[in-house]
């Protein structure tokens, strides 16, 4: 299937006709928004939402209703970006919708019943991970969302308002916020609502119930009653009330009110067939292999200081290299789903990882962008956690596995290590190593709010305790393998026949039978919000999708505004 690059904003169709399918890209900005308005007034951002019917990603629907799809969360997640770094005094987010009388009717119908299976799955996540970034200013940066529901706001449209730390909802006796999911299309809230109403707004267990199994929502008093939202306010009083609460919530906040934002520039890259190329991430594509050859670069100057990082903006190193491989990750897992194993090499000095992490981590209590930098890395690695592709990682002569760079090297399936000299020079005295610090021990977490460390050596502490003695200590492969970091290492005469193996066995197995067994080798450990959604939630709304039910001709999403009740198969399996 060939893949024909396009500009951003470009439509591609769910499904493939013919043997091009154009290529989804990520690169938004407000200035072209075609279904958000954002707009900034000191301590208080309001993201408006005024959806374009029009302005579909994929051909064969209508956004009616303030309902959305890929190409509106695209547009979201690139305002939530935007807020964090180049709004850095913003306290206050609003969330609300500029149309009257609807706030969100949620994912398109008409989309999901359209689109192929990958897409829908795709979809679901990626506008998972957005919730969850919204979440994670309000944990993290002291930006606090607020959802001002201001009329009807049913499924994703209520995912939405859950994601924000509070809900005022404009209390007209025909408002309601609902989840109508599984009585209306025969599938569940497929990007968190279900596990956000019981895990984050303690909703009781039977009310819970009735909500997801009621086509017409809650409203009201009763909304309000039962948790559903935090404040009603009459129409007239709505907008007072929403601005109060906004001020109350910047108030509370420590985010820093003088702070000058850096822009984030459009990213530089080069498309072509072959791979992507970007200034510190490469992905070459073998696709007879169904592999992805990335290489990731490390930094090319020494270290910087506090103020370097505020000058250079988005092009300092780690902040520059996360958005390239956000970017990738997205890129791929959108256009690219055949290549199923990713294969992660490092090049660059390891001291010079270190350095410049050092500064970052030192810097990061203090100074608000230095702090964003390491969230956004987070959240790339997690990202890269949930990304249904097999990772293998490769140590070898010239790596900089170091630090942050060497949380890759924990999140792959398997890491293998070379134990020899280089292989295109077997007369060199270079050897490959990898290297432990302190971000490696809690700075960087994962889903289930564990290291990458103690979810690979889970209930192990005594062996952790060991690891960290050997904080900025350069492991050779024999040190790598003993400790447990690595799944082998193979010497120079076996290497390239090892790694041949592997990839070749990993592209004989069943790509869903490893996207099941990866999902729950990665995450090991107590159960959060996050890994519920994701693992436990997803699983199933991934299921349902393909059952007939939702899906056959005669399910609940096919025969969504037909005016004919679904038939469904009454075994329960």
């Amino acid at each position: 299937m060939a893949v024909a690059a396009t500009q951003a904003g470009d439509t591609p169709p769910a499904e493939a006709e013919g043997d091009v399918v154009p290529e989804v890209t990520f690169d938004r900005h407000p200035d072209s928004y075609r279904h958000w308005r954002l707009r900034v007034d000191g301590a208080v951002a309001w993201l408006e939402m005024d959806v374009d019917e029009g302005g579909g990603l994929l051909p064969g629907y209508e956004l009616k209703l303030n309902s959305y799809d890929l190409g509106v969360d695209i547009e979201l997640y690139d305002a939530t970006q935007r807020l964090r770094f180049e709004h850095p005094a913003v306290r206050t987010v609003v969330v609300t919708s500029a149309k009257d009388n609807v706030f969100c009717a949620g994912a398109n119908i008409r989309m999901l019943a359209s689109s192929s299976h990958h897409w829908k799955v795709n979809f679901c996540k990626f506008t998972n991970e957005t919730r969850n970034g919204m979440e994670d200013a309000t944990a993290h940066s002291g930006q606090s969302y607020l959802a001002a529901v201001n009329g009807a706001c049913a499924g994703g449209g209520y995912e939405i308002a859950l994601a924000c730390q509070e809900i005022v909802l404009v209390d007209d006796n025909s408002s309601t916020v609902g989840l109508p999911e599984v009585p209306l299309l025969g599938v569940l809230p497929g990007t968190g609502g279900l596990t956000r109403v019981v895990d984050k707004r303690r909703v009781r267990r039977d009310r819970a119930d009735i909500l997801a199994t009621r086509q017409d929502g809650i409203k009201g008093k009763t909304a309000l009653d039962w948790n559903l939202v935090d404040e009603l306010a009459p129409r007239r009083e709505f907008a007072a009330t929403v601005q109060r609460r906004a001020v109350e919530l910047a108030e509370r906040s420590s985010r820093p009110a003088d702070a000058e934002g850096i822009e984030l520039a459009p990213l530089r890259r080069e498309v072509t067939d072959g791979g992507i190329e970007y200034d510190h991430v490469l992905a070459r594509f073998d696709r007879p292999a169904g592999t992805v050859q990335i290489t990731v670069r490390g930094p090319d100057r020494e270290a910087p200081t506090v103020a370097d990082i505020h000058a250079r903006g988005a092009r300092a190193w780690l902040l520059a290299l996360t958005r390239e491989l956000d970017d990738l990750i997205l890129r791929l897992r959108a256009n690219e789903t055949e290549l199923g194993t990713w294969v992660i090499r490092t090049k660059g000095d390891a001291e010079k990882v270190l350095a410049h992490e050092r500064v970052l981590l030192d810097a990061a209590a203090d100074d608000w962008l230095c702090k964003e930098i390491l969230h956004y890395y987070k959240r790339t690695l997690k990202r890269l956690d949930v990304t249904s592709r097999s990772i293998i990682a490769l140590i070898e002569p010239g790596s900089c596995f170091a630090g942050v760079l060497m949380e890759l090297v924990l999140a792959a399936d398997r890491q293998y290590i070379l134990d020899g000299p280089p292989i295109e020079d077997e007369d060199s005295d270079e050897r490959a190593s990898m290297t432990l610090s302190e971000a490696n021990f809690g700075a960087l977490p994962m889903g289930n709010d564990l290291s990458r460390l103690q979810s690979r050596f889970y209930g192990e502490d005594d062996h952790l305790d060991w690891l960290r003695k050997e904080i900025g200590q350069a492991l050779s492969p024999t040190e790598a393998n003993e400790l447990g970091l690595v799944t082998d290492a193979p010497d120079d005469i076996d290497w390239e026949d090892e790694i041949r193996l592997v990839l070749e066995g990993r592209a004989s197995l069943s790509p869903d039978a490893l996207s099941g067994m990866e999902a729950n080798h990665r995450f090991v450990g107590p159960e959060t919000m996050e890994t519920k959604i994701f693992g436990r939630l997803s699983a199933w709304q991934n299921w349902i999708f393909n059952r007939p039910n939702a899906s056959g001709p005669d399910g609940a999403l096919r025969r969504y505004g037909t005016g004919q009740k679904a038939v469904f198969d009454r075994k329960r399996v």
